[in-house]
């Protein structure tokens, strides 16, 4: 598998689109600070790293819905940089989604984070995907 990434976002939306509670991905550490970043923003409702003795190890994410309504808390997940394709964004020109309501998850040199914090730290970094 060449883009990771991309096939943690298909798992979670697809999972969604499903009506699934719980989605199990395999892990790795950048999957990792992305999903810790999904449950610090009120993405998801929580999350759990299981790690087995020879293999990777999986993350259980347990996505959250709206109890009334029945929809979920991720409206859409969007890729932003591919293997194919890296989209870089200095500090000053860093994208908001959704005019803010949304974010954009950022690799930077100092880690994985969110736009509004890059804007902070005023670093920038390849653009990982849109959330909202």
């Amino acid at each position: 598998m060449t883009d990771t990434i991309a096939d943690y976002l298909t798992r979670v939306r697809n999972a969604i689109s499903a009506n699934h509670r719980i989605v199990e991905i395999p892990s790795s550490n950048l999957k990792k600070e992305i999903t810790k970043i999904l449950f610090d923003k009120g993405f998801i409702l929580n999350y759990k790293f299981e790690e087995n003795d020879k293999k990777q190890g999986t993350i259980k994410i347990a996505l959250k819905y709206n109890p009334v309504t029945k929809l979920s808390a991720i409206r859409s997940l969007d890729r932003v940089s591919s293997p194919g394709l890296r989209k870089y964004s200095g500090a000053a020109t860093m994208p908001k989604v959704q005019n803010g309501l949304g974010v954009a998850i950022i690799s930077t040199s100092k880690g994985v984070m969110t736009d509004k914090e890059a804007r902070k730290l005023n670093v920038g970094g390849e653009v990982l995907c849109y959330i909202s």
